[in-house]
């Protein structure tokens, strides 16, 4: 089983060789590929160091996996030459996820649509697939008729950049910057850039992928989302109108036989999700559950998860690991 990770050096590219190895999955050889600044530089992977390879050196390995973490304009460019070869890519950048001929994929919801012939795979943006996982088994049960969503999102989804400017900020000192604005002590309403419609590309994501990979255009979805100086993990405030109403004691255990979801909702004992629980764990926290009042068959849930792992690296080798379970390489 011969795999490449392709931008091995980055933020995500780092947690995969993590969740790699933790998960104990069948590498039998392993290469790092990444831009030529990196080339020549090593990665550790279970107490091993590999030297880092260039996009062509990675494709004449003809890997059987390529997990892509590069950017959408290297994935353009690359994944179609990786897939010549016989490799599969899955891809964490957005370049492919509504393009009408891939299939984006989170495992626990939708991961029967792959075949043997899906060469490139989509791994979707990491603030959706945390929700679709949660409205998953509700949308089987109840019929979701409309989600609204606002987010909380960790400077770790920007990057490393981000990373240093918030612990810059908080330290005092000048340095190169990831926002327009600061971010320590300050939240900004503003992820990804700005569309002609008043929304940011990353809330048109969570609109289009959230219909694609639940496979039901008739769900209305708003989003707004946010950066806020947090590192662990994306929250969530999800408001969801059902077709049918629910009983909260029956929404709670689904959620609780969910796969990949974890249930921390007791209220009188400060228990509920946040990014420091998330944080280095590859599940999905909810809690906060509770009826809508002003509405009826509406619910609110509070959903959170580490957007490094599950809502990136996670995902991607999670696939990786059905394919491979399934015979589909």
């Amino acid at each position: 089983m011969k795999i490449a990770i392709v931008g091995a050096t980055g933020l995500v590219g780092s947690e995969m060789l993590k969740v790699l190895a933790e998960r104990n999955f069948p590498v039998t050889e392993l290469l790092p590929v990444a831009s030529a600044k990196s080339v020549g530089t090593t990665v550790a992977f279970k107490g091993k160091n590999y030297p880092v390879v260039s996009m062509e050196d990675g494709i004449a390995a003809r890997p059987a996996i390529a997990i892509f973490s590069a950017g959408g304009s290297v994935s353009l460019e690359y994944a179609p030459k990786f897939a010549e070869v016989g490799t599969v890519v899955i891809d964490n950048s957005s370049a492919w996820r509504m393009h009408p001929d891939k299939k984006l994929v989170v495992p626990e919801v939708n991961a029967h649509v792959l075949t043997k012939e899906d060469k490139i795979i989509a791994n979707p943006n990491c603030s959706t697939i945390q929700m679709v996982v949660v409205l998953k088994p509700l949308h089987e049960k109840y019929g979701i008729k409309r989600v609204v969503v606002s987010t909380y999102q960790s400077v770790t989804g920007t990057g490393k950049k981000a990373v240093d400017q918030l612990m810059n900020e908080r330290a005092g000192v000048e340095g190169a910057k990831a926002y327009p604005h600061p971010i320590d002590l300050n939240i900004l309403p503003h992820i990804d850039v700005f569309l002609d419609n008043g929304y940011t590309k990353e809330e048109m994501k969570m609109v289009n992928e959230t219909k694609k990979i639940m496979g039901d255009d008739s769900i209305k979805v708003t989003a707004t989302t946010v950066r806020v100086p947090t590192i662990g993990g994306h929250s969530e405030a999800v408001n969801i109108e059902f077709e049918k109403d629910f009983d909260l004691t029956a929404v709670r255990q689904l959620l609780t036989e969910a796969a990949g979801v974890v249930v921390m909702d007791d209220v009188k004992n400060n228990v509920y999700p946040m990014p420091i629980v998330s944080h280095g764990k590859d599940e999905v926290f909810v809690g906060r559950i509770r009826r809508d009042e002003s509405q009826p068959n509406t619910l609110n849930l509070w959903i959170v998860a580490d957007n490094l792992r599950k809502g990136a690296a996670t995902n991607a080798v999670q696939i990786a690991e059905y394919l491979v379970s399934k015979n589909l390489l």
